[in-house]
């Protein structure tokens, strides 16, 4: 059965740039051969493989080519190797894996199927700085320390921590056992914001040091408060008659205290009533924001016979 390079990546031909990348990745990461010491030499095959794909598919002019001829076999008969990497920067890519890439050393060339001018064209090898080649780079590089993968971790947290920051403890799992890391959450993050835990991450290779871990935040919501920014929200009923006249009433703070907050006489449906200083912390130095109160007009669904007559007797005053 023909080689197909979308098969070997694991994506579909209608994959969009970021999904095939985000697959080679997966597999990059599983068959590097610094993760599968006990098979190195299957590793590496595994590896020139999928890399060769990744060569292929994320350039759009060789994937628009290479959809033309619809196997890698048909591909290769058209292509030399050194068309199929040409501009390909594997050491910068697995650099942004955490890999580190080639270093220290020359790399070596070896000789592509096609006679140019009399003889053989060479061209550096992209992955002789990985599996050690001829000139002795990759044997510098597979000694030299490399810092670990990084690691994400989703944390949730509640709207109090948040706002006031917390002390909390994590429980991530590493390669082969749990551990426990103390994560200090500033006062005033929010959703979508990261926090780095340096040396967190995954152990490194040949002493390196270890990866760093970043925790996505997300902030629960809160049954009684809403935050936009750094401001909060909060609602407020009152009775038509209280909107009327005017009146005083009492709005928790998320600090737990209560304030008194005057209404003042003919308050609209909907009016806001701001509460400056009772926001949230500014990250940074960044200014406090403030608590807001949505002014909420009960009007009575049920209204007595002396009620009725009341109301009637002020609309015929023009209320």
């Amino acid at each position: 059965m023909a080689e197909d390079y979308y098969q070997v990546l694991g994506v579909d031909k209608k994959s969009s740039a970021d999904e095939i990348k985000k697959a080679y990745r997966k597999l990059a990461v599983k068959w590097h051969p610094d993760k599968n010491p006990n098979n190195k030499a299957a590793a590496e095959e595994k590896f020139k493989k999928i890399s060769e794909a990744y060569a292929v598919l994320s350039d759009p002019k060789k994937r628009e080519q290479y959809d033309t001829f619809g196997s890698a076999d048909q591909y290769r008969q058209q292509y030399s190797q050194e068309d199929i990497f040409r501009g390909f920067d594997l050491d910068e890519i697995l650099r942004s894996f955490g890999f580190g890439g080639s270093r220290g050393g020359g790399r070596t060339t070896f000789r592509t199927g096609t006679r140019r001018g009399g003889g053989y064209q060479d061209y550096e090898d992209p992955f002789s700085g990985i599996f050690g080649g001829m000139g002795g780079g990759g044997k510098q590089y597979a000694n030299m320390p490399q810092k670990g993968q990084d690691a994400e971790y989703n944390l949730s947290v509640t709207l109090e921590e948040s706002v006031f920051g917390a002390d909390k403890k994590i429980s991530f799992q590493m390669e082969n056992h749990i551990e426990d890391i103390n994560v200090k959450i500033p006062a005033g993050i929010s959703t979508g914001k990261k926090l780095r835990l340096p040396g967190k991450g995954l152990p490194g290779y040949n002493g390196g040091p270890h990866g760093d871990l970043y925790l996505n935040i997300s902030v629960m919501p809160h049954p009684i408060f809403a935050r936009d920014g750094n401001d909060l929200y909060i609602e407020k009923t009152i009775k038509f008659t209280q909107a009327i006249l005017g009146t005083s009433v009492d709005i928790p703070t998320l600090e737990g205290t209560t304030k008194r907050l005057k209404i003042a006489p003919g308050t609209q449906n909907n009016t806001k009533i701001r509460m400056k200083g009772f926001g949230v912390p500014g990250l940074k130095g960044s200014l406090k924001g403030d608590q807001y109160v949505k002014i909420n007009v009960e009007v009575p669904k049920k209204l007595s016979d002396r009620q009725m007559k009341l109301v009637e007797q002020l609309a015929e005053d023009g209320i």
